[in-house]
């Protein structure tokens, strides 16, 4: 049995064996409409993955936001779910992010974080979205971690609660 991030991974590089993106998209128009189906889907996954992070470390002080899909400055798409709270902003660092992008000279889409990232994405379906909350926890979690050390532990409110 193949576990689902392997199979994920199994995805992303059968795009680059094939030259395609979802099995059929050859194209950089046809990849961006993928691209676009696959922001629809993570998004209940990406905001959750934050939502339990501003439930267990933040106690609920954060606010979630997230962009939408948007032309990148590269001239590539992205989408971006971010959870900001009083503390970081205090700090002046970034928030916790969780980036859904398909950079101008990628082959196909990629997510990241704030401080950590390139992890392959191949979602089509809602069920690999929901697949993808493991490695969102993993992002956000990296991210928070990095972002202690750019600031301070009294950042996260459950540590000084």
């Amino acid at each position: 049995m193949t576990l689902t991030h392997s199979e994920a991974l199994l995805r992303h590089f059968a795009d680059l064996r094939d030259g395609t993106h979802g099995e059929t998209a050859v194209s950089r128009t046809d990849k961006e409409k993928l691209f676009a189906d696959t922001v629809e889907l993570l998004d209940p996954v990406a905001r959750q993955a934050l939502a339990e992070m501003n439930s267990d470390l933040l106690l609920d002080t954060g606010t979630i936001v997230a962009s939408g899909l948007t032309r990148s400055p590269d001239g590539g798409v992205a989408a971006v779910w971010a959870l900001s709270w009083k503390e970081q902003e205090g700090a002046g660092i970034s928030p916790v992010l969780i980036r859904a992008h398909y950079g101008r000279g990628f082959h196909h889409p990629h997510l990241s974080g704030a401080t950590v990232g390139e992890w392959p994405l191949n979602v089509f379906t809602p069920e690999q979205a929901a697949h993808e909350l493991p490695t969102m926890r993993a992002i956000i979690a990296a991210d928070l971690h990095n972002l202690v050390f750019e600031a301070d532990y009294r950042i996260v409110p459950a540590t000084t609660a």
